[in-house]
């Protein structure tokens, strides 16, 4: 990718600086960032008071705020919202980088922060991760880290698509409240058309990422060989199942330091498996229940989107009773298609040999 192309440019990443690990250390304009976000944006009902606050945190971002100040607001979700970006904001002061936090929180069980606020740290650490990236496949596969994605099977081809994006072209057609109303009237019959990420749109991909309109390329044949209920075949060489293993790879070398090479699986024939970690919900339930010998109805078995290996380049830093050992990886949609990855999993869940 050439130095001068930006990619997904709303994520915030040009407001933070890596530290010598290459982490990512918060500045003034990354808290700025986050106040301009449509969850603490004044709006019109904005009162005095709340108009009054965002300009003195806009200004001094990193300022001290007392509680009467967030006392006198008058709306509800106001003063809740801005408690919650105060929080968020000591938070990942105290902790010093992006990754640090979100590792505490991972860590730390009960999660107290909203969903966009970890799914914006996300996408800024996996704008890190890819600034070097010049493959759009792998570009578009890391947006699985952070925004869900409905998968479904259009003329042979399994894609995934942003949840967002087609829920509102569905509801929309594109056309905001206009389109909304044309659907409800009749006059206007719903169709979606976005266009599938390959080699010959590639370029457009940089030009147009941050609006999330690219399908992404996850076909697969399920064979008929099903002794172990596993068993994958790959039917094409540029796969968006390898280009998310590849992002997979740089997650847990970023954050973990171990070299780890993650493929999808053509077939599993352990059926003795040692390890495995589910990528969302969905298929940590499913492996599970395959681990302990439980049976799987076939409607949940469909579901999964893509098996995968990983496996540790240096088998040391693997505990000693599985090292060697592969670690099978599943990624699942739930009953209404879509996936959400859980990108934690791989960073709570591996057999390390100890903390990293």
């Amino acid at each position: 990718m050439n130095s001068s192309t930006d990619f997904w440019p709303p994520c915030g990443f040009h407001a933070l600086v890596r530290n010598a690990r290459g982490w990512l250390v918060p500045t003034e304009t990354y808290f700025q960032w986050i106040l301009a976000r449509p969850e603490l944006a004044l709006v019109p009902e904005s009162c005095a008071a709340e108009m009054a606050l965002h300009q003195s945190l806009a200004t001094s971002p990193l300022r001290p705020v007392a509680p009467q100040e967030l006392a006198v607001l008058a709306d509800d979700d106001a003063r809740e919202n801005y408690a919650v970006f105060l929080h968020f904001r000591d938070a990942l002061v105290s902790a010093g980088t992006l990754e640090a936090y979100y590792l505490q929180l991972m860590r730390g069980g009960a999660i107290n922060i909203p969903a966009v606020f970890i799914d914006a740290m996300v996408q800024a650490m996996l704008r890190n991760l890819l600034n070097d990236c010049n493959d759009a496949v792998e570009a578009r596969a890391a947006e699985m880290l952070f925004r869900s994605q409905r998968v479904s099977l259009q003329d042979g081809q399994m894609l995934a698509g942003d949840r967002a994006t087609l829920d509102m072209l569905n509801e929309t057609a594109g056309l905001g409240d206009v389109g909304r109303l044309l659907l409800e009237s009749g006059a206007l019959q719903p169709h979606v058309e976005l266009q599938v990420l390959g080699a010959d749109n590639a370029a457009a991909y940089w030009q147009d990422s941050g609006r999330y309109r690219f399908l992404l390329d996850l076909t697969h044949e399920l064979t008929q060989d099903l002794s172990h209920g596993l068993t994958f075949k790959m039917t094409r060489a540029r796969s968006g199942l390898k280009a998310l293993a590849r992002v997979l790879e740089r997650w847990v070398q970023h954050f973990l330091g171990v070299q780890v090479r993650v493929e999808p699986v053509h077939q599993v024939t352990d059926s003795a498996w040692r390890w495995h970690v589910g990528l969302d919900v969905e298929s940590t339930a499913i492996l599970n229940d395959l681990y302990q010998g439980h049976p799987v109805e076939a409607d949940r078995m469909a579901r999964l989107v893509s098996l995968f290996t990983l496996t540790f380049a240096n088998p040391a830093e693997m505990r000693a009773d599985v090292a060697g050992k592969p670690v099978y990886l599943g990624l699942a949609t739930n009953a209404e298609g879509v996936v959400r990855i859980k990108p934690q999993n791989l960073l709570l869940n591996l057999p390390l040999a100890s903390s990293s």
